[in-house]
């Protein structure tokens, strides 16, 4: 036979192809490639001019209402004043520059400092008690053998998620507040009633535990699908290998999470200082300013409130600085630890 019916590899075909001159009307051949063999800018938006396309009102909505409102962030350098003008653009360019006088004024203010430790005292909170239920949530339902079964406790579990924080505090107003079901209990047996709701000392742990009965349910959608992707295989093999029940699920689910749990820490390190504005403004006045005032309720109270709007922007200009900082960090040390993090190395 004069050809050969032996398939070709791909690089092969890749090769030839090439090779191939490009036609006076083609995009792509020689003509189109530079001397390195990488197609030049022009020929790889002609390509993908359709997927470009496609995302342009993505980029333009990203550009609107991210990018376009940091320009804003200029009045944290001015005693900016919106009654200047009906126009807020005008109103930025004749308002008096007061340089850094206002970070000054931060740093010299307790109350920022008192919000400061408010913060971080819930974000490690948060990351100690809320961030791993979501992954032993996943756990537990992958282990969980009847589909149906499966699917019950995962609607089940993520359902709070669609609640409103105003709902979500209503019902544990109902649960742990001073006419709640906790305390008329105790009043039956002839203890004092408490109110939890209304506690001070207790409020961080109250915040957590608000956020953990919302949220920890839809968080462990991302770790079933993860689990999801494992090769069931690897299991097989490990029980092969005498490894009981808890071993697999160290030595197999565990590593296949790794990169996804690092990815959402990262990501939490990275919203560190966002606690929860609504659901802490909701119950600021229940408690104090002293044991319920964070970064975000501070900069509204300071700005919408007291319309000190140079101030308040400072003081968010501060805290977006700090969490670029925490995301950085932290996707270093998931490098270091052999996960690609928010993005590569």
């Amino acid at each position: 036979m004069s050809h050969s019916t032996v398939p070709r590899s791909r690089p092969e075909a890749d090769d030839e192809t090439d090779k191939t001159p490009a036609t006076p009307g083609g995009a792509t051949g020689a003509a189109g490639r530079r001397p390195s063999g990488k197609l030049s800018l022009g020929t790889r938006f002609r390509r993908d001019r359709v997927l470009l396309l496609m995302t342009l009102p993505a980029v333009a909505l990203v550009l609107l209402f991210n990018y376009v409102p940091i320009l804003g962030n200029v009045v944290a350098f001015q005693d900016y004043d919106p009654y200047i003008s009906d126009n807020g653009v005008v109103s930025i360019l004749h308002s008096p520059w007061v340089g850094l006088e206002n970070f000054q004024r931060l740093f010299e203010d307790s109350a920022f400092w008192e919000a400061v430790q408010n913060t971080l005292v819930l974000f490690f909170l948060q990351l100690v008690l809320y961030f791993p239920i979501p992954i032993m949530l996943a756990l537990l339902i992958n282990s969980v053998v009847r589909p149906r079964v499966r699917a019950v406790s995962q609607a089940i579990l993520y359902l709070p998620h669609f609640f409103s924080w105003v709902l979500v505090i209503a019902v544990f107003q109902q649960l742990f507040g001073g006419a709640g079901i906790l305390a008329q209990l105790l009043r039956q047996h002839g203890y004092d009633g408490i109110d939890i709701m209304t506690d001070p000392e207790t409020f961080k742990f109250l915040v957590t535990a608000q956020s953990v009965w919302k949220d920890a349910g839809w968080g462990i959608i991302v770790f079933l699908a993860a689990l999801a992707s494992v090769n069931p295989d690897l299991y097989e093999a490990a029980a092969m290998d005498g490894a009981d029940r808890w071993r697999r699920m160290w030595h197999v689910t565990l590593p296949a999470l790794r990169p996804v749990i690092a990815l959402l820490l990262v990501l939490r390190v990275g919203d560190a200082l966002t606690v929860g504005f609504e659901q802490i403004l909701l119950q600021r006045d229940a408690v104090g300013p002293g044991a319920s005032e964070v970064l975000d309720t501070f900069v509204w109270w300071n700005g919408v409130r007291n319309q000190d709007f140079g101030y308040a922007a400072a003081a968010g200009l501060i805290k977006g600085v700090i969490s670029l900082g925490l995301v950085l960090v932290a996707n270093k040390v998931a490098h270091l630890m052999g996960e690609q993090g928010v993005y590569k190395k």
